[in-house]
């Protein structure tokens, strides 16, 4: 597929329309993503792991493309935003509205130009909205997108192994204080048992 270089980048296209989808597979493989595309929205949280009961999952259409699964992280998704169904705008809420999904980026594609869209779309959390038809300039701009939830995921992984070297040494530390614990208490038994021996026999001690 010619993405070996960032094969670490992988998209997920949404878009009903196949000539379209082949258009963004194509520019997106053009500059060296991974592509998985779907054609509903339905489909795209069915991959995302997101099992929503839609029309569109009765359809006898192929749900993904060939030689994907379900575990391969998707970097970002770009979708239609008119779909039949779940429309892309739905898609992204839900996403957003995912615990596990919210923080991969979202673009939105549209052949209409309708600023009240576009503002709803992006107060609702998407990076980007692109107009169709979608140009490679336009492509060029996801990879800072992806960047950035790289950088996050790596700051989320330092902060759990920071996390969790925090609580390894704290229970090092409490393991150790109990440990003293019962040393200082096994010695105060001995000295214990010692002074009580000595009262014992102290009666038949003799001073001549």
């Amino acid at each position: 597929m010619g993405v070996a270089a960032d094969s670490q980048f992988h998209v997920l296209a949404v878009d009903d329309s196949i000539i379209d989808r082949k258009l963004i597979e194509r520019l997106l493989k053009t500059s060296s993503f991974q592509v998985t595309t779907v054609d509903s929205g339905s489909k795209a949280l069915e991959f995302l792991g997101l099992h929503e009961e839609d029309e569109d999952m009765n359809s006898n259409q192929p749900s993904v493309s060939p030689n994907i699964h379900q575990e391969v992280e998707v970097n970002l998704i770009i979708t239609d935003y008119c779909m039949p169904g779940m429309t892309g705008y739905d898609l992204l809420k839900k996403v957003k509205n995912s615990s596990s999904l919210k923080d991969i980026p979202v673009v939105i594609m549209s052949s209409e130009n309708v600023p009240s869209r576009i503002n709803r779309c992006l107060e609702e959390g998407a990076d980007e909205f692109f107009l169709k038809p979608v140009r490679l300039s336009d492509v060029n701009k996801l990879k800072p997108h992806m960047m950035r939830m790289k950088i996050k995921e790596t700051d989320h992984q330092e902060q759990n192994q920071e996390s969790k070297t925090r609580d390894k040494e704290e229970e090092i530390e409490s393991q150790q204080q109990s440990n003293g614990n019962k040393r200082k208490s096994m010695e105060e038994g001995d000295i214990t048992r010692q002074n009580k021996t000595q009262i014992q026999w102290w009666p038949y001690c003799r001073f001549d």
